[in-house]
């Protein structure tokens, strides 16, 4: 083919093929074309089917003007055909691909393939944006436009692994995607997700792209909503999922404030509630506030929008909870870590509200039945102290200072003013703009929490002086223990001593039997005396009552008679005579 393309080159062999494409007529020769392209090779033996001549040297005359690409692409196709140069470029690759694929050329395709596959990002991306032309539907028949989308999703993960652009910003990848239509952008998010690459990398595509059509919907507000809503429309549509891929709350509030202002359809904008909804903890006040505020940022209009997007959030922290609740009794530590963190995601949300409420409160043309709506729209619950929607709920009452005594209940219906703090109950009680019914809880709560100190004070001193007698009659029975103890034994050793004298006065006696009679009972009654001094001494010592030992030596004078039965008599009279002081004898 290179000789025959030479040969016909040089020796200047007249065309006896033409190709008109439009107004463009390309004089052509088959023994080149022939060869190379199917489609032509078919439709000149169809041309010289019937004819009786020589085939070859018949003229054919093609209308190609269906060729996707037009007369650039077949030109570049038929100078390959040819031999001569020509360059594939991301401008024309597409075309020259889908005209290469319509004329059934053989190896033209497999090189314009391999061009796509090695470009760079910018290339892949200008590839792309080209099947969005006149040969969309060629380039999707194709394939074109899936193959250029992989390779730019290829380019965002490999830059995302590893940067080749050290002087760029680490997104810089994300400003490239700006260009190309919502469809071609879908394409790109559906072969990333088909790549698998990290939702941080879907989700700075997506916002991306999001921010830079919205820059253009508020370019010029002036211009026709139709081309806003449908832009917006397009791009909310393929937007990924918060699960694969976490768009910023703030990104998301302006895109609802431009959708609902631009009157998309309720299907875009129950969309964009939905999502704003899912992140609205990681939102500020200042981003949901901006969702009620008009095109112009000067008037609130939206308050409704504000309520559904609350309410959904409200729901799917309600749902997650009765989730949690139903598998607490197989996992209780990871459902109350989860519990908790939803808890605290409605505590933000609440604060959240409550400062929005406020900033709506101002507006005038305000009705109650919305900012009720928008205050009320999270549980009284929520909110472990209601200061800042009864900063709200004072702000909109200053602000419409014509209500009637109902109409200023209802708007107080959406807090609870016993959860008020003490500053803002000492406010509430002195705030003439409140109805009296609010007022009237404020201090009968007050009242409550003081008649309640004053109990707890009184139970809490005769709690302690019941604690100091107690206290005090224990110490006074361990010291009576110890010394009934002491006692004790004092008496055992005397009852020991009297035993063993008495055993010693009989052995005494038998032995002296030949001495005088009268002489053993003097010397008995003297040792008696003796001992009984001795015990009487020791046990005043132990009970010190005036006379006690000598009590017992006066009533105890015949223990030389009586023996031990006298010292029992004895010690019982030593004990039941004092009345001052109890002892336990036993």
């Amino acid at each position: 083919m290179d000789r025959i393309t030479q040969w016909v080159s040089t020796q200047g062999v007249p065309a006896d093929l033409t190709i008109r494409i439009g107004d463009s007529i390309f004089p052509l020769h088959k023994a080149v074309m022939v060869p190379k392209c199917g489609y032509i090779r078919r439709a000149v033996a169809a041309a010289t089917k019937d004819k009786d001549k020589d085939p070859s040297a018949a003229s054919v005359e093609l209308d190609l003007s269906a060729l996707p690409g037009g007369a650039d692409a077949f030109q570049k196709a038929a100078r390959y055909c040819y031999g001569a140069n020509f360059e594939i470029t991301p401008r024309n690759a597409a075309a020259l691909r889908c005209a290469a694929a319509f004329l059934d050329m053989a190896d033209l395709p497999r090189r314009v393939d391999e061009f796509v596959a090695q470009a760079a990002l910018p290339s892949a991306v200008a590839v792309l944006r080209s099947c969005e032309g006149a040969i969309h539907p060629a380039a999707e028949e194709l394939g074109v436009a899936r193959r250029a989308a992989d390779a730019v999703a290829l380019r965002i993960c490999n830059e995302a692994l590893f940067p080749t652009r050290s002087s760029s910003p680490p997104g810089w990848w994300a400003a490239e995607l700006a260009a190309l239509s919502p469809a071609s952008f879908q394409k790109v998010a559906t072969a990333l997700r088909c790549r698998r690459a990290a939702p941080e990398v879907l989700a700075a595509a997506a916002s991306a792209y999001a921010e830079l059509a919205l820059a253009e919907v508020l370019a010029d507000p002036r211009e026709d909503r139709a081309d806003h809503r449908k832009l917006l429309e397009s791009v909310v549509e393929v937007l990924p999922s918060g699960a694969d891929a976490p768009i910023p709350a703030a990104l998301l509030c302006h895109v609802l404030h431009a959708a609902v202002n631009s009157e998309a359809s309720a299907k875009t904008c129950r969309d964009l509630e939905l999502r704003v909804a899912a992140v609205l903890e990681q939102a500020t006040a200042g981003d949901l506030f901006s969702v009620a505020l008009d095109g112009a940022g000067e008037r609130v209009r939206n308050a409704d929008t504000v309520r559904r997007v609350v309410a959904a959030f409200v729901e799917r922290q309600q749902a997650a909870g009765s989730h949690q609740g139903e598998r607490r009794s197989r996992r209780s530590s990871m459902s109350e870590a989860v519990g908790s963190s939803g808890k605290s995601a409605m505590e933000k949300v609440a604060r959240m509200v409550d400062e929005v409420a406020a900033e709506m409160a101002t507006e005038e043309s305000l009705g109650i039945s919305r900012f009720v709506g928008v205050a009320g729209a999270v549980p009284k619950e929520a909110r472990a102290c209601h200061d800042g929607v009864y900063r709200a709920v004072d702000i909109y009452l200053k602000t419409h200072p014509a209500l009637d005594e109902i109409e200023r209940e209802k708007v107080c219906s959406v807090m609870d003013p016993l959860k008020l703090s003490y500053q803002a109950r000492l406010h509430a009680s002195q705030n003439k703009r409140l109805p009296l019914q609010a007022v009237l809880s404020a201090l009968y709560y007050d009242q409550l929490k003081l008649r309640s100190a004053i109990s707890e004070d009184a139970d809490d001193y005769d709690t302690r002086s019941a604690a100091e007698q107690a206290r005090a009659q224990a110490m006074a029975d361990a010291s009576l223990a110890r010394e009934n103890e002491a006692l004790r034994s004092e008496l055992a050793r005397m009852q020991a001593y009297v035993s063993g004298m008495q055993q010693q006065h009989s052995k005494g006696s038998a032995s002296s039997s030949t001495s005088r009679a009268a002489s053993p009972a003097e010397k008995k009654k003297k040792a008696s005396f003796a001992f009984l001094g001795s015990v009487s001494r020791t046990l005043s010592k132990l009970n010190p009552f005036k006379g006690g030992g000598w009590a017992i030596i006066k009533d105890t004078a015949s223990v030389a008679d009586g023996g031990r039965h006298s010292s029992s008599n004895a010690v019982q009279q030593h004990v039941v005579k004092p009345k001052r002081r109890r002892f336990s004898m036993s």
